[in-house]
């Protein structure tokens, strides 16, 4: 499978800025183990609330105890985890547990509408079948998604991942007198993260994607720079020194206004060490 974004591989999710987003899915074992952990739960809420219905409705008709016993199955089995899924933002009893969220396949937070469809669908693969459809469905996919998943559009990530942040790029220094006396306007932050990532990531670009990519990046970087960089410079070398300028002039910016802040706000009373 190839991707339509230069630079950018088949598995990457890609915003609307053509910038990849690494969210790693869950493991085929994650997902059975959080799986275990909302099939118990379901089936004890599943009882609880089906003893308690036919416990108020036990001294009626028939038709009143069955009446009561499906309303307390479909608020076991979809509207209590539809709404704990939603209120949360894609977490399940299971999740929580273990550290894992549902998104949605462009990685952004699921809605009612996803919780709903997997909780619905959830019905049969996972309360009545025991999980196997879900399980056969994870093994042969690559995003581990069970049939749910791939009817609402999501799949589960892993939430506690942690972030690795690149080291910022340096200041070429045959590059540092002209970034000093250059005058660089801020950029479009879509531009600058784009930018940000092909910098940690060249590495991993073929020499033809590596060359194609920074020639565009640059082209786009150059309205914002005057006068322009001096010729015959590579353009890795061009963007290393554009973010490291603006980064220079922001810790300054930002120390500037810090001690006139320092000037201007009196100290706080209530702060340690104020006194």
């Amino acid at each position: 499978m190839s991707s339509s974004t230069v630079g950018v591989g088949a598995d990457d999710l890609v915003t609307g800025e053509a910038v990849a987003l690494d969210l790693p899915h869950a493991g085929l074992g994650l997902r059975i183990c959080s799986g275990i952990i909302d099939l118990v739960v379901g089936f004890a809420a599943l009882w609880g609330l089906q003893w308690v219905a036919y416990s108020l409705a036990g001294a009626g008709d028939d038709a009143l105890v069955g009446a009561a016993i499906t309303i307390a199955t479909i608020s076991a089995m979809v509207a209590i985890p539809t709404t704990f899924e939603t209120l949360t933002r894609g977490k399940t009893l299971g999740h929580l547990a273990l550290g894992l969220r549902t998104v949605r396949d462009d990685a952004g937070p699921i809605s009612f509408r996803h919780a709903v469809t997997r909780a619905m669908v959830g019905v049969i693969e996972i309360y009545g079948c025991l999980g196997m459809p879900a399980l056969i469905c994870a093994v042969f996919n690559r995003r581990a998604k069970r049939f749910g998943d791939l009817l609402a559009g999501t799949y589960v990530v892993r939430d506690r991942q942690k972030v690795a942040l690149p080291p910022p790029p340096q200041m070429p220094p045959h590059l540092a007198a002209w970034a000093a006396g250059a005058d660089i306007a801020p950029l479009p932050d879509a531009l600058a993260a784009a930018i940000r990532q092909f910098l940690s990531r060249t590495g991993s670009f073929s020499p033809g994607i590596r060359e194609e990519l920074g020639q565009r990046l640059l082209a786009e970087a150059t309205p914002f720079m005057a006068p322009a960089p001096p010729p015959g410079n590579h353009p890795e070398w061009v963007l290393m020194a554009l973010l490291a300028e603006r980064r220079s002039r922001d810790a300054a910016r930002l120390e500037r206004d810090q001690a006139l802040r320092a000037k201007v706000v009196p100290p706080d009373v209530l702060e340690p060490g104020s006194r």
